[in-house]
């Protein structure tokens, strides 16, 4: 009998269905992944069954018995532990800390020493090492992830709900995190494995289920399909069609950086004296695992974060500690790896979001007035061509869904032809039709005569797009590289601070590296 069944879920917002009567169930002890593009209601639905959404119809079994979740706690009651996308951590606490937190005790809660004991003997038990004394903000975003997942099965979680768990590992973390699942679902343990990669889902699964418009399309076991069939599912056409980076003479240097040190939130040094040119008609691809100053680079060169010695030069300009409309203006395009802090508008409308950059010029505003007919005209336009759905530009951009508002970010910064992209983590959490689709505009900016510098943890991204790699460790590139002379593997080990004879060994750094 299956563990858990959710049957006839029906959740709407408003007059948007995000699940539509789907009926799912999750065995014991198997590893179940959902796959759908974005807006399907992967989310929703495990929101659901972890209590943060009340269905509006439809009933949640457990052991063939009816049961009632409205909140965290009746999930936890009913051991049902989920990481989100966005971790629920407290940065400035320690690990002990943040597991301490929502115990009923106060005793329990005071007792720090009790809290680290008690996470070492259960990352010790789960086979995810952590070190209770760490402080969050210190640690690593695949480190924070276990630190979640410990933490979830240390209150008796049988049935853990992974939400993009892969998004920001390294490829060693990735196989350790995949190891730590089997041996979960081993023991017992229920995985909801959610995610985009569809590699990662045929290779962790026992069972796939569909997700299309809200509605549960088929589930599936991998030996009895292929990528190519579930990208079908999910889309429900044949456009599926991975972009192609073909080979392009580069042109002369458009951006030139020199010697910055930038700070992180902490006043430490994030990006520690780094060197580099961005030439038109070239994706420079800068991987690295998040946390070594990757997003500070990033905020630094469109003024979003104080530069604090050295210079930004877009050609015979010096953008160094320029403010963010001064960068705009001079031709830089931004797209933010945190979409819900530095990518959005979330109480503002889709439209707004969209021309939020140019509001101020035509053809969105004259003489200090905006425009309503052009502004419709130009952000249907986007929604249209973005696929953003729901296709209304007059709904509250925080009602979307995390990839459909990755599309609004990436349409406000590719409508305008920037000389220069600054774009960070971009597909990060959108559905494989639009990762595609978001990898074939870069492309397209690439040929037009963009420079772009690409930040992204997925490797197949950088790997694909990419003209150059930079990997960058602890503030430093450690070192860049042609695409064609990199692997995996290499790439990986240089993410990870690992540098001499096991990088060579690997890929990771050509015989005779560029200048």
């Amino acid at each position: 009998m299956p563990e858990v069944q959710l049957v006839e879920i029906t959740k709407r917002f408003g007059n948007v269905v995000a699940n539509d009567r789907v009926t799912l169930d999750i065995r014991d002890g198997e590893i179940h992944s959902l796959l759908g593009e974005n807006g399907a209601g992967k989310t929703t639905l495990m929101n659901i069954l972890y209590g943060l959404y009340r269905a509006n119809s439809g009933r949640i079994l457990i052991d063939g018995k009816p049961v009632s979740i409205a909140t965290p706690q009746d999930a936890l009651a009913h051991r049902i532990g989920m990481v989100h996308q966005h971790f629920m951590l407290v940065p400035t606490l320690t690990v002990a800390e943040n597991y301490a937190i929502g115990r009923t005790s106060i005793l329990e809660r005071l007792s720090t020493r009790a809290f680290e004991q008690k996470v070492i003997a259960d990352a010790e038990r789960f086979g995810l090492p952590v070190d209770p004394k760490a402080r969050v903000s210190d640690l690593s975003v695949g480190r924070q992830q276990r630190v979640e997942i410990v933490r979830a099965l240390g209150r008796g979680a049988r049935i853990l709900i992974l939400d993009e768990p892969t998004a920001v590992l390294t490829p060693q973390e990735t196989r350790e995190l995949m190891a730590a699942l089997r041996r979960l679902a081993a023991s017992g343990t229920s995985v909801v494995f959610i995610s985009h990669k569809l590699h990662e889902v045929m290779q962790i699964s026992d069972r796939i289920s569909v997700l299309r418009a809200g509605r549960h399309v088929r589930t599936v076991q991998p030996a009895a399909t292929s990528e190519h069939e579930l990208a079908l599912l999910m889309i429900g056409r044949d456009e599926f069609k991975p972009a192609v980076r073909q080979d392009a003479p580069r042109g002369s240097p458009v951006l030139t950086v020199k010697g910055i040190t930038v700070n992180d939130d902490r006043k430490q040094a994030a990006v520690r004296g780094l060197s580099f040119d961005l030439h038109q008609h070239e994706i420079l691809g800068v991987a690295g695992v998040d946390g070594n100053g990757q997003t500070e680079l990033g905020q630094a060169l469109v003024g979003l974060r104080p530069v604090m010695s050295g210079s930004v030069r877009l050609g015979g300009t010096d953008l160094t500690n320029c403010a963010p409309a001064e960068v705009i203006e001079a031709g830089v395009g931004f797209v933010s790896g945190d979409r819900q802090v530095w990518g959005l508008f979330p109480d503002l409308s889709v439209a707004e979001n969209l021309i939020s950059d140019e509001h101020r010029h035509m053809p969105y505003s004259r003489h200090g007035l905006l425009r309503p007919r052009a502004i419709a005209s130009a952000t249907a336009e986007m929604v249209r061509t973005f696929d953003i759905r729901p296709a209304d530009p007059g709904l509250r951009a925080g009602a979307l869904s995390g990839g459909n508002k990755q599309k609004v970010v990436i349409a406000r910064a590719f409508a305008r032809k920037p000389r220069i992209l600054i774009v960070n983590q971009p597909t990060r959490g959108v559905d494989v039709g639009a990762t595609e689709y978001i990898r074939m505009r870069l492309l397209d900016e690439r040929a037009r005569g963009a420079a772009i510098l690409l930040i992204s943890a997925d490797l197949d991204e950088i790997l694909s797009l990419s003209d150059r790699i930079a990997v960058m460790y602890e503030g430093r590139f450690m070192a860049v590289i042609p695409a064609a002379a990199a692997t995996v593997e290499g790439i990986g080990l240089l993410m990870a601070g690992v540098t001499g004879s096991r990088a060579a060994d690997a890929g990771a750094v050509p015989a005779a590296p560029p200048p």
